[in-house]
């Protein structure tokens, strides 16, 4: 009986599926795609008018129809607020969404396959939620290689985002062990860095607290936040304070991929990667010049039993 009950249930879920997928491939047919400036045109703009950066992907999305995340818990706070940023219309701040929309040739196999299917199955949903006359930037901004079909340009690009920083003092507010910079030479250029040290793990939960940690800095220095869905947020708030706040997302891990030349994502060692199996399982290190970067620690949320 249960193996009957679980065939149904599955052939309902396959029937639902066909279904969402004709409607939302119609969707394509009958409607415009939002526009969406691709990466070269997202770093000039970001390099050119020193503007502030929010990034949407499909976790950003999910927490916005409600969904939680595996490191990020849903909040009806956090879903009104990043539906708020993704319609924004700001001078000194740009909102990104990934470049999948129309001519996806940028991408590997892999990534196109992924990002189709996803298409296929929440276009429609997209498309209630962005605002279809809006100039959008790219999310893959950040992502400059492992989902790169032609890699020719990456290095080029790696070295635009680097002048961002170039001789600026920088606070990095970032997720605990995700540790930027940490091993690679990508910060080199920094005139100075200092760290806050966030949950990894429902990082939201604590975002007053590291609002008005962030607000203690000089508005001339540079704030580069990687801390999911949470920098998308922060980096909207902080710009309306007038900082300039990148949320720089997965550069780091992307950059050491680039180093490394794999083709695939994989573990890299001593540093938090959310996205992938066994990315979570990372060991503590001994880093004097780390450690001495760090000028706070916010701590996660107390469970009480």
């Amino acid at each position: 009986m249960k193996k009957i009950l679980l065939k149904i249930y599955y052939t309902f879920l396959n029937i639902k599926d066909k279904i969402v997928i004709f409607y939302n491939k119609k969707i394509t047919l009958n409607r415009k795609p939002p526009i969406v400036m691709n990466t070269d045109e997202t770093l000039k703009r970001i390099i050119n008018d020193k503007c502030s950066v929010s990034r949407f992907g499909d976790g950003e999305f999910s927490l916005i129809y409600g969904e939680s995340l595996k490191f990020q818990a849903n909040s009806s706070e956090m879903s009104n607020r990043l539906r708020e940023i993704l319609i924004s219309n700001k001078n000194n701040h740009i909102v990104c969404i990934p470049n999948v929309f129309q001519n996806m040739e940028w991408a590997t196999d892999n990534a196109r396959k992924y990002w189709m299917k996803y298409l296929n199955l929440n276009r429609s949903k997209i498309y209630k939620i962005i605002n279809m006359n809006k100039i959008y930037y790219d999310t893959q901004v950040t992502r400059l290689y492992i989902d790169i079909k032609d890699k020719s340009k990456v290095e080029k690009r790696f070295n635009l985002v680097k002048s961002l920083w170039n001789n600026r003092e920088v606070v990095i507010v970032e997720g605990e062990k995700s540790r930027l910079g940490i091993g690679n030479d990508l910060f080199n250029g920094c005139k100075s860095i200092e760290r806050i040290i966030c949950p990894s793990i429902n990082a939201f939960s604590k975002y007053d607290e590291i609002f008005k940690e962030v607000k203690k800095q000089d508005k001339s220095k540079l704030i580069l936040i990687a801390l999911g869905p949470t920098a998308t947020i922060l980096a909207y708030d902080l710009s309306n304070e007038g900082y300039q706040a990148i949320d720089i997302g997965h550069i780091d891990i992307e950059y050491e991929w680039y180093l490394m030349k794999v083709k695939e994502k994989c573990p890299v060692k001593n540093k938090y990667i959310g996205e992938i199996n066994g990315g979570d399982c990372v060991e503590d290190i001994l880093d004097k010049k780390y450690n001495k970067q760090i000028i706070k620690i916010i701590k996660k949320m107390e469970t009480v039993l």
